[in-house]
């Protein structure tokens, strides 16, 4: 192969890394490296449907066409914590065609220790090209490729007013996770992010629509 050739294969592995999430203004335990959302209330009211889900302590890994990539999509991953995945991916990468899968991975051990597991990769999103796909499209292709999604801490949360809504999100900040049974918990809370439309907008690698007028907000 020449070097034409493979200035071609790189330009076509190259694929938009998944952005960084935006904090809540109240969110607990937020630094000063983390991105605040200062908007969010006006952002989420534009959102029909509001779906949070839990974020697990483990690895940004996406699966494509081209491989198993870590949070750089400059070349695929092939670190020793993701040989299991990679296993996987050698399994479905022929069927995935447009498709990019994003999970999170708990293999190797972060700051929370996750024991009893089913599984060790949780889908958390899903993008066909430049569309990030519904939370029910990213259900859908978790159970089509056999794996689990990232559990659902709360939907519909009260939204008549700003403190109303304020009130029930710290109510599930100050909750168990939706795995506390199979996971050790550290004693400092960990902090919720919420995934405003202004960034999706505004952002390169998030500039494309939602489907079914729906996302999924990613809390932490």
């Amino acid at each position: 192969m020449g070097q034409a050739d493979n200035a071609i294969r790189r330009k076509e592995m190259e694929t938009h890394k998944y952005g960084r999430t935006y904090h809540y203004p109240f969110s607990p335990g937020t630094t000063s490296d983390d991105r605040i959302n200062k908007h969010y209330w006006q952002d989420i009211r534009l959102i029909p449907s509001l779906i949070h889900t839990e974020k697990l302590d483990g690895e940004n890994n996406c699966l494509n066409r081209y491989g198993v990539f870590a949070r750089s999509h400059a070349a695929p991953t092939v670190s020793a914590w993701t040989r299991q995945i990679r296993q996987r991916w050698q399994l479905i990468k022929n069927d995935l065609g447009d498709i990019e899968l994003f999970g999170e991975n708990l293999y190797a051990t972060h700051s929370i220790e996750y024991r009893g597991l089913q599984q060790d990769f949780y889908l958390f999103a899903v993008r066909c090209k430049d569309m990030w796909l519904s939370w029910q499209e990213v259900q859908f292709y978790a159970a089509l490729f056999d794996f689990a999604c990232v559990p659902e801490v709360v939907q519909d949360v009260p939204r008549q007013t700003e403190q109303e809504y304020r009130s029930a999100i710290l109510e599930q900040v100050g909750a168990w996770g939706v795995l506390r049974r199979t996971m050790y918990i550290p004693a400092c809370h960990v902090p919720w992010k919420g995934l405003s439309p202004a960034m999706r907008l505004n952002s390169r690698w998030l500039s494309f629509p939602i489907t079914y007028l729906s996302t999924c907000v990613k809390t932490m």
